[in-house]
């Protein structure tokens, strides 16, 4: 199936002709027909000479629906641009086409109508001058075909022309996963909701269970249509009438995408290649406010360019939208800008819901190149340098079918430019920037805490804003390169740099050892309150050199040894042991024994049952 669009000034005969190709009337409001002029969308559809079925979506010509125009511009095959002979190319004939041309719409017929209106000589005139503006896009070697809709005249060969042209258009994609671009929703009374739009990317089944989005709506699908006709599956490049359940009409709108479940996430920014309208009467400054369209969506967005300061007519820049509200578009969507009056700037959409960048930094920009233009696989690599991306979602990212990205995930992974771990893949790129960050997160840690043998793992996460899961896998990596070790210490789970050596000034060591000798002399009932430094105190027990029961309470090390001996002996001889009884036992307040039995059961020595601690 291919979807035909027109295009073309307004008042330049677009819905005589779709009239007369295919004896429907496209224009469906009171108010078009009142005033003769296309408002919005209207659809038909018709077979051509060779067979083929074609829909024809028409569009407003006027300068005030333009955006109505965009809606039905997108998912065509063809664009039939319409130049009345008895006026020529006007403005919105040389819009369109730069619309067309920033869509990356494959093929145009530039059809010159009311031919019959004017003197042979004067049409060759308009011909010569349609020529001249084709010229200046990617269609100067577009067929030109003469028609008269009133008469009839041309038809027929119009029609041979699609076709040909169609013969060059290559097969509509199929993903395995349909999405429907909303342009019209509406109720028919007794089915409920129906929406219409053009089929991309894979076919729609009846009894399907279905997304939307923005939104989050889910439902099935009830019923399809395809050209008033109902049918049980409809394929890629068709357009379609789908009735859903579950979902009311007032729910929805022109904007949405209707897909399957998982398979489209709203984007709130967006990386995109821009490229200048010929007509771009002023230069496009960074952080300009302008109108965002893509397929049926629409929104106003913050212009970010990311290696320009301006971007002029013809000219091409990557760059960062901001989005005002969510829109659901995939990669390599083309978008458009406009300006309250005019068609400024579009191109296709490289990468959704990116991190935000440094302008003018030359390795993101190689990284946005490789993503848009590369191999599947080279594309994968730049797609995940920066950041982590879900497995299951490298499809959308990439715009390519299932099997595709898991094949491309498959060679990556075996050649080790990417990682997955747990249900994510990670780029070398991003790995090595991760590892760095946190190995400076700890250098800067020790710098100002000098006496410190590791790094609390949560003071390291929160310092380089690596969410749990990443972090994981960055510590891995580094653990792996010798970059960092793990505690095995009763602090487990603390960071430790392989070369880092702790030392003591003299001052420092004059005072850890007054501070020992104090605690030796109180044997197994230490003076509390001694006034130490922090740092030093927390060097010694992170040194093992004392035993810091949690209460305010601290032992030699050795001393504390004899202690936990003298109790674990106690026990096995006599099955278990009363506060009390270590109290006695060890000649020591009721204070100390009550300090150093909790602190037993913190290592897991002891266990307390009721009133007395057995051996775990």
């Amino acid at each position: 199936m291919y979807v035909i669009g027109t295009a073309g000034h307004v008042d330049h005969g677009k819905s005589t002709l779709v009239k007369a190709l295919t004896g429907i009337e496209p224009d469906r409001l009171r108010e078009e027909k009142v005033r003769g002029l296309t408002i919005d969308l209207g659809f038909a559809w018709m077979e051509l000479p060779s067979g083929r079925s074609i829909s024809i979506v028409d569009v407003p010509g006027h300068e005030r629906f333009i955006k109505n125009m965009l809606a039905g511009a997108g998912g065509v095959d063809l664009a039939l641009v319409i130049v009345a002979a008895d006026e020529g190319p006007m403005p919105q004939t040389i819009e369109h086409l730069q619309i067309l041309e920033l869509l990356d719409i494959p093929d145009v017929i530039i059809v010159i109508t009311k031919c019959a209106l004017v003197e042979r000589e004067f049409v060759d005139l308009i011909q010569e001058e349609t020529s001249e503006i084709l010229k200046e896009t990617r269609f100067k070697n577009a067929s030109i075909t003469r028609v008269d809709a009133l008469t009839s005249d041309g038809l027929l060969d119009l029609c041979h022309a699609i076709d040909r042209a169609l013969d060059n258009i290559p097969p509509k994609r199929d993903f395995e996963r349909p999405r429907l671009p909303i342009d019209r929703a509406f109720t028919i009374k007794g089915f409920g909701a129906v929406v219409t739009g053009t089929l991309l990317d894979g076919p729609l089944f009846l009894g399907q269970d279905v997304h939307i989005q923005p939104g989050g709506l889910n439902g099935r699908i009830r019923g399809l249509q395809r050209h008033a006709t109902s049918v049980e599956k409809l394929e890629p490049g068709t357009r379609a009438a789908v009735n859903l359940s579950g979902i009311r009409t007032e729910q929805l709108q022109r904007g949405m995408v209707l897909s399957t479940p998982n398979t489209m996430v709203p984007a709130h920014s967006l990386d995109v290649l821009l490229k200048g309208s010929s007509t771009l009467k002023h230069p496009i400054q960074n952080n300009a406010v302008l109108t965002f369209l893509s397929a049926t969506s629409e929104t106003q967005v913050k212009v970010r360019l990311l290696d320009k300061d301006t971007l002029e007519a013809g000219d091409s820049v990557f760059a960062q939208l901001v989005l005002d509200k969510d829109v659901a578009v995939l990669v390599r969507d083309h978008c458009i800008l406009r300006t309250p009056n005019d068609t400024v700037a579009g191109g296709p959409i490289v990468t959704i819901n990116p991190r935000k960048y440094r302008r003018h930094d030359s390795s993101v920009i190689e990284v946005l190149r490789h993503t848009l233009e590369g191999s599947d696989e080279g594309r994968l690599i730049s797609a995940v340098a920066f950041e982590p991306y879900p497995k299951d979602k490298i499809a959308s990212l990439l715009g390519v079918s299932e099997s595709t990205a898991f094949l491309a995930i498959e060679n990556c992974v075996k050649n080790s430019e990417v990682t997955e771990y747990k249900g994510f893949l990670y780029g070398s790129t991003w790995v090595k920037e991760a590892v760095k960050s946190i190995h400076d997160a700890m250098q800067n840690y020790f710098l100002n805490h000098p006496l410190k043998r590791s790094a609390p793992r949560n003071y390291v996460q929160s310092d380089v804003a690596i969410l749990g899961g990443h972090f994981d896998f960055a510590i891995e990596c580094a653990v792996a390169e010798g970059i960092l070790e793990i505690s095995d210490s009763h602090r487990s789970g603390e960071l430790m740099l392989p070369d880092r050596i702790v030392s003591l000034t003299d001052r420092q060591k004059e005072a850890s050892e007054e501070f020992l000798t104090i605690l030796r002399e109180g044997s197994m009932s230490p003076p509390t309150g001694i006034v130490i430094e922090d740092e030093l105190l927390a060097w010694l027990i992170e040194g093992d050199v004392i035993v810091d029961t949690g209460s305010g309470i601290y032992y030699d090390r050795v001393v504390f040894g004899k202690i936990e001996k003298e109790i674990k002996e106690y026990i096995l001889e006599n099955g278990s042991a009363s506060l009390a009884e270590v109290r006695d036992l060890l000649g020591i307040s009721r204070k100390y024994a009550q300090a150093l039995l909790e602190h037993l059961d913190v290592l897991q020595i002891t266990r307390r049952t009721g009133d007395v601690r057995i051996l775990r």
